[in-house]
């Protein structure tokens, strides 16, 4: 199968739509967004001035009264679209129930 076609990513993503708010760690500059999808190693920000690959960010989705906070890096872009991003770093285990949380939903309206 060529390289292109392997699925790479170690956890499933869900279609979810949560507010996102991008911060660069170097400049502070923030952006807003949504996510397209999420999972639990990371998630895809529909943004259309996407910042470049590579880029460490503060990522914080929000849903409702809930948020979920985590240090990240932006892996891929697509110009004019968005970022794929994953989540880096140690999360705390209220940051991970709601992260969860917001999972076990997606995961039901999917089926």
């Amino acid at each position: 199968m060529p390289d292109v076609m392997v699925n790479r990513r170690a956890a499933p993503r869900y279609p979810l739509v949560l507010a996102a708010e991008v911060t660069q760690l170097s400049s502070g500059m923030k952006l807003h967004g949504r996510t397209a999808n999420v999972s639990r190693t990371g998630c895809y920000v529909d943004m259309l001035n996407p910042i470049p690959a590579g880029t460490q960010i503060h990522l914080r989705l929000v849903s409702g009264a809930e948020s979920f906070e985590t240090h990240a890096r932006v892996v891929y872009v697509i110009p004019g679209l968005g970022m794929g991003i994953a989540f880096q770093g140690e999360v705390s285990a209220s940051q991970t129930a709601i992260l969860n949380h917001w999972l076990e939903e997606a995961s039901i309206a999917a089926r």
